[in-house]
This record gives C-alpha cells, structure tokens and sequence, in this order.
C-alpha cells in the first residue's frame, strides 16, 4: 500500500468514527477543528429536502450560485504589481465573494508569479493556502477542471500525479475533481471503449478517495459516434447507429464512478451543427439533439454545468456567439426548471471571452456580476 493509500485509508476509519466521510474529514483537518466539522456536517439532506432546496421559485438557490476560474483568468494571471484591480487568487476570490458567488470551480492552480503564494499552487502547500482563502471569502470549491492522466495502461508518473490531484480536491473540500477535455477526441466506437476503460478505473480512484470525477465537453462530443457500415482502408467504421459519442461514454461508464458537467453553450452548439448522420444502409438520417432531454433521462449523472449564454447568429459556424449570462437566447429558464432533481445541480458561470483588452482590463469581473444578478433573477 502506497502512503497515500495509507493517508486515505485512515482518513477513512478516523472519518467514519466521526461520523465523516473521507474528504469532509480531510476538509476539516485542514484548519477546521473535527469537532466543529462534525457538528457543521449535520445529517445529510434528503432528496425532498433537495428539491425544496430553491424556494419561492429560485431557478439557482444562492448557495449554488457558482463561476468556474478560467472565466476570470485575465484577472488570475495578471501581475498585482502593475495593475490596482484585483490580480491573483486571493483578491480575485474576494471580489467574487462580494459579488455573491457561493462556488468556484478551478481550471488549474497557477496565477502570476508575483500573486501572494507565487507561480503555481499545484501542491499540498498551495492547497492549504487556497483552501484559507476560500474559508475566509465564504467560498466552496466544487471541482476542477485538472489533471487526468494521458497514458494507459496508467504509468506510475501519471498515476501518482493523479493521486495528488485527489489530495488537493479534498484539502481544498471539493465533491468533485474533472477535466475541460472529452474523454477522447476520436470518432470511433473502438477508441471510446477505450476511453470508458480508463474513465472507470479512474473513477473507482477518485470515489475511493471521496470524490467525483466528471469530463467536461464541447459539442463535438454530442456529433454521431462511427460504430458501423463499410470499413475504410485502416479497418475502422464510415457509418452511424445514430447513438451520439457521449451518449455511448455514458452507457459504457459506471454510474456510481463517472459523471459528467454540461457545458450548456456547447451542448446547443451540438443542437445546430450535428443534424444527419450517414446509417448503416448509407442513407441520410435526420436526429436533432436535445440538450435538456439527455439530462432529464439520467439527471442525476450531471452535478455540474457551465452555465454558458450564447446569442443566435446563423453567420457564424457554431450558430451562436458567447454573451454574459442572461443576455443570450438560450432559454435557462426552462432548462432549470425542467432537469429534474431541484436543489442538487451546481451551475457554474462561464465565459470563455469574458476577458477584456488594454481598453477594458476589468471586463471579466463585471461580466461575473452581471451574469451572477441574472442567474439570482431565474425565477421558475
């Protein structure tokens, strides 16, 4: 057994004597004294008490109310010696704890070199640090879009990496640790076997250690998965069962290992591009995907979205373009109100462009507000 293997395994025995489980007792050892995580734990919510969660017709009840860090990067990375705005984790954590934000979610540890804690947090140390940051802004982190190992068979390298990763996420108290990438970018049903291999034996790591694993995708993961008809000249598929690729990872995967994060944005990209595909018989089918019928058939398999906005604009290749949250057309409203499960889902603002110029170097943080006030105002 390894000495992480070992550090887990006791947090393990000495959590369940505490009426913890591994990564609420690894969070509390963190600076919380256990008692006083014990008695913050309380029992856990019922699914009724899940969906009564909102009130009053909350779409996003404030404790849910999240932002993932790489909307904000500009502000992360930038030099605290150059600049009076808010530059690096910590002064980025307050100002999005002013604004109202309950949950972050991660896209890496690094920030500017001249950022208190300097270059990169990657680190039992620079967890601890931002786990102290985030306690003292009222702030939880819910995941992170990290480390997931390139090689299989899993190399030792890899491996031991990826075990940090699961030390950080519990230091830092998150449910879940993830990546920004699919699970692999390949069309064919042989790779994607592949793929949901590796997944569930990462999976079983990740819920060993008390966590979640989820991928995070764009909208070529939502396009038609190559799984039959003539072979081309290496062998592989040229036609579609009509099944999308995520679709497939998802009837593949444990549902008690893996999970996923929507990206909402991407999901209606998929919606306008990924229309026909080419059956087995060589002729053109026509299947329009529907983002909000994939959660609802299997709602609880998706604890996180990126709540991403988006305004039409056929002229375009991806059929929108990215706007703050509540200025676009994707209708949130109904998406949140119709997923089922009310209360356990958690939405986390994002903006890929977010990031302003020379002109306007504070425009990711007042697109953070603004976005926040529009998700506060969902009303179902």
């Amino acid at each position: 057994m390894s000495a992480y293997e070992e550090e887990m395994e006791t947090a393990g025995n000495l959590g369940r004597r505490l009426g913890l489980n591994r990564r609420q007792f690894l969070a509390a050892t963190t600076g919380m004294a256990a008692v006083a995580a014990v008695a913050a734990a309380g029992p856990l919510k019922s699914a009724a008490q899940a969906a009564t969660a909102g009130g009053n017709g909350v779409l996003v009840p404030p404790g849910k109310r999240g932002i993932i860090l790489y909307t904000v990067r500009d502000a992360i990375t930038r030099d605290p010696l150059s600049s009076n705005l808010a530059s690096g984790f910590r002064p980025v954590l307050q100002e999005l704890s002013r604004i109202g934000y309950k949950q972050v979610e991660f896209a890496g540890y690094a920030q500017h070199r001249n950022a208190e804690g300097g270059a990169s947090l990657e680190s039992v140390e620079g967890a601890r640090l931002l786990r102290t940051w985030l306690d003292d802004n009222g702030l939880e982190a819910e995941g992170n879009h990290g480390f997931i190992p390139g090689s299989w068979p899993l190399n030792q390298a890899d491996l031991d990496r990826f075990k940090l990763h699961l030390e950080i996420a519990n230091i830092l108290g998150m449910s879940h640790v993830g990546t920004g990438s699919d699970p692999t970018g390949s069309a064919y049903k042989a790779d994607w076997d592949v793929a949901a291999e590796k997944w569930n034996t990462l999976g079983e790591l990740a819920t060993a250690a008390g966590l979640k694993l989820y991928t995070h995708n764009h909208d070529v993961a939502y396009s038609f998965l190559l799984d039959s008809g003539p072979l081309d000249a290496q062998g592989r598929p040229t036609r579609s069962s009509g099944i999308r690729r995520l679709e497939y990872f998802l009837s593949q995967t444990d549902p008690a290992n893996v999970w996923l994060e929507m990206d909402i944005f991407w999901a209606h990209v998929a919606q306008y591009k990924y229309k026909t595909y080419t059956a087995p018989d060589g002729s053109t089918q026509t299947q329009v995907f529907n983002p909000l019928g994939v959660v609802q058939a299997q709602t609880m398999r998706f604890p996180l979205f990126h709540a991403k906005d988006g305004k039409i604009n056929t002229a375009t290749s991806n059929g929108y373009d990215m706007v703050p949250f509540g200025t676009g057309d994707i209708d949130y409203k109904s998406f949140f109100s119709e997923m089922g499960a009310k209360g356990y889902h958690n939405p986390m603002y994002e903006q890929d462009n977010a990031p302003g110029n020379a002109s306007n170097p504070g425009q990711s943080l007042q697109y953070a507000e603004l976005s926040y006030n529009n998700i506060a105002k969902l009303r179902g």
